[in-house]
């Protein structure tokens, strides 16, 4: 015993020496082998035994315990039985001496150790593990261990980790089924015996009827029995810690295997009401309210506690709530908890004297208001239409308390949540009505004051004139991961709301949106009063400080409905474009009128008393005001083909004010944001509506004069190159409406041609100096020259790729001499990776959108002037040393070799060797052994992409060959170039990447689904087990775990080419090949995958197998070295 106290002696300085905040982390190193090697010692666990009864040192204990844990889940197969025996009884006997005097992570750890024997052992060898659970649980001086014991066997045996193998997880699962009946038997008697002994003694008085308390006129229609309402009306007894403690562990258990069991009748209605009498906790502020008078901390600690049971019972409720299979005997259980639950929602927001809902909940824990919340959603997504037929259950009703709920949130986030939940009934409804168009009227009628309620409160919290408290507190500053701020993020949900009532209830909607647009109108359609000419421009003459205030609550609510009304203009076209063109027309006329009065009055230049706040107010209401407009450019479309040809004064009338508005703010003087709407509603008039007249209007000659005049100011870039879209859109975009007789095409091409010609004077006079070398100060004014010009270019191309062919033919030609300067620059510039990158994105654009139009000759000069240029060691250069700039030159090369590719017909297959050779000769051996996902998911396209369209270039098969012989067995061509790229397929997945893994995995499946990949001969004879293999070892490593699905259907697919030789030869190969099992184990693998032909089954045989392998190796390398296995 000497050697074991004087060990104790010595773990317990080593713990401490550890611990201190003096040891050196050499020290410590040291440290940790000792310990490690401790514990790695046959019969190591004898002392820690010792240790454990015999040390009050925590450290010591823990790592007692962690030997014992590492002992039973690695090495419990080479234990002797003697041994197990030994711990099995002496663990348990060590807990329940202790358990009480024991610090609570050590007693945790302690149970989890018992567990894990179980986990192993039960029933088996250890047949009393469950009934011990249970005898504890029974007794009452032992119950809240007894609980904690079972919730950590509902964790660790339930869901198990990997070291279990299939059998024996599938075993444990059945074996805790067969107990669930008992247990929640056992948990249902705990609480219920504990809520009626503090019920009976409950010294509390019952509410007064005007506390708020009492259960109310809708109760009776929520709860049909009048003995059921009474008994949620009882008064919450107020338990003892004690008591307290073992309902929180009762109600964690409930959850945990809430979590796996399935519904069904075991969990009775007599829990479920228990869970709700529990759920009561959360909602009764009297509990905090008592708390924080008494002052004292024991009382407010209290208050904490039962707050947390009604936060436990609330979270056993939505694991139920979450299953979406149920079960038709548990519907009715289902529609009771529904009807308890919205007692408890009708208690907290109940409004009386001394209380407004809000105040209420925000007495409430935080963590209650959201698992209630998480309640709401679970209802209104999984069960409402399940629950909606219910004759019994009053939908109106529980949206009336919604509606409260919602209006009352005292946090931001908790509102946003309840938002989500409307949106999610919203769409509901929307589906609903579109699948029952017969009674279409009748749902909407049930449900019509609820939403026109909506509506108005959703609109009135984006206004600052009824919520300006909360709205200041939202940040307008700060980016979230949507790259949008509090305020926009808290305005863009509002707004998704109101827009999924306007689709069900448009009159209703417009009718209350459209008079508080008009009244903010009003205000800022007045504030030309009070603009005064001052010696350095114009004022606006609102000084007082309260004024301003109002007005600037009065701006930023107008450009909030602004965008409301922005927002709707798609519910005014299409089908419903004639029945609502009164209510669009005068939407239209409104904000053509504002965004002229905007630019006359030249309100964004305008000096006020409160610069920083009125004059970003100001801007963002005429920005807007241009925005809402540009929303309307589609109805703008559908008016102009409606009365093109009797009056179109009206859409004349229409456009050319806007124009008006527009043209003044095309200025590089203007603030950006405003500049940029314009840019934008100039785009839209352009592009969607095309009216004819467009070119003949002063306003837009005026901008075409401004755009080509080499001495005007440039603009910023974005808005140059939305200002010169614009522009050719106006020339190259077929007008609607009229024959290709009157297209006029003849003078557009040449007004276009000038356009052009006038944009990119500058970039042409390159071509004499590119030759030349440039000097630094030169290079830079280059560069800026062809960054502004390519940019310009670019976008021109894009917007007209998917246009006419005319349209294409004339931007081509106006566009062909700065492509020929852009190739005949491009060698110059080859070193400079920041100008290839541009010229290469100009040129991939040109290649998807005007290849026709480019013609074969000049196309295939261009490839080949690429091919030339980038050579091995330009490539290199440019992955390597050049950092992301040459990556992604790289990149768009390869992906304009992928439109090359792509190409149908015969002109471009002459390349298809060369730029297989690129790939496989000089990119690939780059790129291949680097981590960097770089380059690679370009390259593996464009290898696809390759296969994929130029099948025949790989597999010659002629029909008659194929009808002749039933099946044809192909010509093979470039076979290896063929290997080559399936080799570097395959090598691809034994890479840690898992997006190229993925879309390689994709790329291969897709090829064998369109042109039977893995049947071809060459594939199947010398490639497809390999391929397999690699798959398998892949699930085997579990490197790539969240693609196991994928990977196993592909496994099927390819194993399904040839079933016979899968079973018969590679499966045993496989084994066999299999490190870290024996024989036996390996044979015992193979017996266990059935023979299998269809996808579930056989999927789920690979899966068996993974999981037993990875187990068979943890169990042989736990082993102690020189075990003998029989």
């Amino acid at each position: 015993m000497a050697s074991e106290e004087a060990s104790l002696r010595a773990l317990e300085s080593l713990m401490t020496e550890f611990f201190h905040n003096c040891t050196t982390n050499e020290r410590k190193r040291e440290i940790e082998e000792l310990l490690n090697n401790f514990a790695q010692q046959i019969g190591a666990w004898r002392f820690c035994l010792y240790f454990l009864s015999s040390t009050r040192n925590d450290y010591v204990m823990m790592y007692s315990l962690t030997v014992f844990e590492n002992l039973i889940n690695k090495m419990w197969l080479g234990v002797p039985s003697q041994d197990k025996m030994e711990i099995r009884s002496c663990l348990p006997k060590l807990l329940l001496a202790h358990h009480k005097t024991l610090p609570y992570f050590i007693r945790n750890k302690l149970c989890k150790v018992i567990v894990d024997i179980g986990r192993q052992d039960w029933p088996m060898f250890y047949h009393d593990f469950f009934t011990n659970i249970l005898q504890l649980i029974q007794s009452p001086v032992t119950t809240p261990l007894g609980l904690i014991m079972l919730k950590t066997t509902s964790e660790e045996l339930a869901c198990p980790r990997e070291d279990l193998s299939v059998a024996r997880k599938e075993e444990l699962r059945k074996l805790l089924l067969d107990q669930v009946q008992t247990v929640l038997g056992l948990l249902t008697g705990i609480l219920e015996s504990i809520w009626d002994k503090h019920s009976v003694t409950a010294a509390t008085p019952p509410p007064s009827p005007s506390s708020g308390e009492s259960g109310g006129d809708l109760l009776s229609s929520l709860l049909q029995s009048p003995s059921a309402a009474k008994l949620l009306n009882q008064p919450i007894p107020i338990l003892d810690s004690e008591s307290e403690y073992i309902c929180s562990l009762a109600l964690e258990c409930l959850a945990h295997l809430f979590s796996w069991i399935p519904l069904s009748t075991s969990i009775t209605p007599s829990l479920l009401t228990t869970i709700f009498h529990f759920a009561r906790f959360g909602c009764d502020t009297r509990a905090r309210k008592m708390s924080s008078v008494n002052g004292s901390s024991q009382n407010s600690v209290l208050g904490q506690e039962r707050g947390r049971l009604g936060i436990l019972a609330m979270s056993c409720i939505n694991e139920l709530m979450s299953k979406n299979c149920v079960p038709m005997e548990f519907e009715e259980y289902l529609l009771r908890m529904f009807q308890q639950t919205f007692y408890l929602l009708q208690k907290i927001t109940k409004e009386n004297n001394a209380h407004t809902v809000k105040n209420r909940l925000e007495e409430l824990d935080e963590s209650y208001i959201e698992k209630f919340t998480d309640f709401l959603r679970l209802f209104v997504s999984v069960h409402l239409r399940r629950i909606e037929s219910y004759s019994q259950f009053p939908v109106v009703e529980f949206l009336a308390l919604l509606f409260k709920y919602t209006f009352h949130q005292p946090t931001h986030e908790g509102y946003f949540s309840c938002l989500d939940i409307w949106t999610l009934f919203l769409d509901y409804l929307t589906s609903k009505i579109k699948s029952r168009l017969a009674d279409k009227e009748a749902v909407l009628n049930r449900y019509e004051d609820a939403l026109v309620l909506l509506l108005t409160e959703v609109l009135n919290r984006i206004q600052f004139r009824y919520n300006q408290a909360q709205l200041e507190e939202l940040d307008d500053e700060t980016l979230d991961d949507d790259q949008q701020t509090e305020w926009q993020r808290y305005l863009r949900q509002s707004l998704e709301v109101v827009a999924k009532v306007m689709e069900l209830l448009p009159t209703h909607a417009f009718s209350t949106l459209f008079p508080v647009l008009q009244d903010n109108l009003e205000v800022y359609l007045g504030l030309q009063q009070f603009v005064v000419t001052s010696g350095t421009g114009h004022r606006l003459n609102i000084t007082a400080e309260n004024d301003c205030r109002r007005l600037h609550c009065s701006l930023r609510d107008l450009s909030s409905l602004l965008q409301a009304v922005g927002r709707l203009a798609e519910y005014f076209i299409g089908d419903v474009f004639a029945a609502r063109f009164n209510d669009a027309l005068t939407v239209v006329e409104r904000l053509v009128k504002v965004t002229l009065y905007g630019s006359q009055i030249k309100l964004y230049n305008i000096e006020t008393a409160v610069p920083s706040v009125l004059k970003p107010d100001l801007i963002d209401v005429h920005a807007q005001s241009l925005a809402a407009l540009q929303a309307y450019s589609h109805w703008l479309a559908q008016f102009y083909s409606e009365v093109h040809r009797q009056n179109p004064e009206q859409f004349i009338s229409l456009v050319s004010t806007t124009l008006e508005a527009i043209t003044p703010l095309i200025s590089s003087k203007v603030q950006e944001k405003l500049l940029l709407s314009a840019c934008h509603l100039l785009v839209s008039l352009a592009t969607t509506v095309r009216p004819v007249f467009l070119i003949r209007i002063p306003a837009v000659q005026k901008v075409f004069n401004r755009i080509t005049d080499t001495s005007a100011q440039r603009l910023p870039d974005k808005a140059q190159v939305l200002v010169c879209r614009a522009l050719s859109n106006v020339l190259l975009l077929p007008w609607p409406n009229l024959p290709e007789s009157e297209q006029q095409w003849a003078v557009r091409s040449t007004n276009h041609a000038s356009l052009i010609s006038a944009l990119t004077r500058e970039y042409r006079h390159l071509k004499s100096s590119a030759i030349l070398p440039q000097r630094k100060v030169r290079l830079e004014d280059t560069k800026v020259i062809i960054h502004q010009t390519l940019s310009v270019l670019e976008d021109i191309v894009e917007s007209i790729s998917g246009e006419s062919t005319k349209s294409r033919q004339i931007c081509y030609q106006s566009l062909q001499e700065s492509v020929q300067v852009s190739l005949a620059l491009f060698p110059a510039f080859i070193h400079q990776s920041d100008v290839t990158d541009e010229m290469l994105s100009f040129f991939l654009t040109l290649f998807q959108g005007l290849r026709v139009q480019m013609g074969v000759p000049f196309t295939e000069q261009i490839i080949q002037t690429f091919l030339n240029m980038f050579t091995r060691e330009q490539l290199a250069e440019s992955i390597l040393h050049e950092g992301s700039t040459g990556c992604r030159v790289v990149e768009k090369f390869l992906k304009i070799l992928q439109v090359v590719v792509q190409e149908p017909g015969q002109v471009f297959k002459p390349f298809l060797p060369s730029i297989i050779s690129l790939c496989m000769e000089q990119v690939y051996p780059i790129i291949a052994e680097r981590s960097s996902p770089d380059v690679k998911a370009e390259l593996f396209e464009l290898l696809f992409r390759v296969l994929h369209h130029n099948w025949r270039y790989f597999f010659k098969s002629s029909v008659l060959a194929s009808v002749q012989r039933g099946i044809a067995e192909e010509q093979m061509e470039n076979e290896a170039q063929f290997s080559a790229i399936m080799q570097a397929f395959g090598q691809s997945f034994l890479q840690p990447d898992i997006h190229l893994f993925k879309q390689n995995l994709f790329y291969l499946e897709t090829l064998n689904t369109k042109q039977k990949l893995y049947h071809k001969k060459i594939f199947r004879t010398t490639m497809l087990f390999q391929f397999v293999n690699v798959l398998l070892q892949v699930l085997v490593h579990k490197s790539h775990d969240l693609l196991q699905e994928e990977i196993g259907i592909a496994i099927y697919n390819m194993a399904s080419v040839d079933f016979d030789s899968f079973y018969s030869a590679f499966l045993t190969e496989f084994l066999a090949s299999c490190d870290g099992v024996d024989s036996n184990q390996k044979n015992v693998l193979g017996r266990n995958f059935k023979m299998d032909r269809d996808l579930p089954s056989f999927t789920q045989n690979v899966h068996r197998l993974v999981n037993d392998l990875r187990y068979y190796r943890l169990c042989n390398d736990s082993l102690p070295p020189g075990t003998v296995k029989l």
